[in-house]
């Protein structure tokens, strides 16, 4: 009996004598050893689908990437492109147009009277005093017709240009950065000098123990003159109107050039209040 294999014919036989060998039991200890098999192979095909699976995928991704790239010939080198500056939009000179000449009103030529010859004067010349003094044309220097006598004018006026001709003034944005910066008359020291001497510590924010420093901003325009001074950060109202004060009474400065022509230019300036 110790040699009988347990999934051998003679074992079941022997384990189901005298039994009923319909039952399910004996059908399936009689299929086990082909069962057995066939899931031992089952499970040794998917491990191996498992462990293949990178190598797979890796091919196909090449195989994807030859076909749509195709082989590439041919080698392209990059050149470097040199970027053109940039200019700020402050900094471009703006070229202007001549505004259009005003419309004209219509006038009749004004003739003087002068002494001729009958032969000589021609009679398209000859105005008749009753014509002058029914015609609604103004007499001008010149005839002009076709003209705006509403809104239009004299064209003698323009010839001896008392009409100035109305135009918008161009309001020039300062610069912030120009190839030379405007400057104190004698240089920075002598501005410190001018502050220093016309500054005054207000007594309140004196006893009141404030200090600190105010930012001011500024346009020197092209002419030196200080103009739109305003408070970029103030430590107090007091010392914030005294450093104005002082800023507006500085002397005209060196005007900022551009392109060898005086603009106008931003300035910052910082004014210091210490207590001693």
């Amino acid at each position: 009996m110790s040699d009988i294999k347990l999934n051998s014919e003679e074992w079941r036989n022997v384990v189901f004598e005298g039994r009923n060998k319909e039952y399910g039991a004996f059908r399936l200890r009689q299929s086990s050893s082909k069962r057995h098999i066939v899931a031992f192979l089952v499970v040794l095909l998917f491990a191996g689908v498992v462990s293949a699976l990178p190598s797979l995928v890796t091919a196909v991704k090449s195989l994807t990437q030859d076909v749509a790239m195709g082989p590439m010939d041919e080698a392209y080198e990059m050149s470097a492109v040199e970027a053109e500056p940039v200019v700020p939009e402050e900094n471009l000179i703006k070229q202007e147009t001549a505004p259009p000449p005003p419309p004209l009103k219509n006038t009749v030529k004004f003739v003087p009277p002068t002494i001729a010859k009958d032969e000589e004067v021609a009679e398209d010349q000859m105005v008749s005093q009753t014509e002058v003094q029914e015609t609604k044309i103004q007499i001008s220097v010149a005839t002009v017709t076709g003209g705006d006598d509403k809104h239009g004018v004299d064209i003698a006026e323009l010839r001896e240009h008392k009409q100035i001709v109305q135009e918008k003034p161009v309001v020039e944005k300062p610069f912030t950065i120009v190839e030379q910066m405007p400057a104190f008359p004698g240089g920075e020291e002598a501005m410190h000098k001018f502050i220093s001497d016309n500054l005054k510590y207000p007594v309140v924010a004196q006893e009141s123990g404030i200090s600190g420093r105010v930012t001011l901003r500024f346009v020197v325009t092209k002419t030196g003159e200080i103009s739109e001074v305003t408070v970029v950060r103030g430590i107090d109202p007091s010392c914030d109107r005294e450093a104005l004060r002082v800023v507006k009474s500085m002397p005209k400065w060196v005007p900022g050039k551009q392109n060898g022509e005086n603009v106008p230019v931003y300035f910052t300036l910082p004014i210091v209040f210490r207590l001693k």
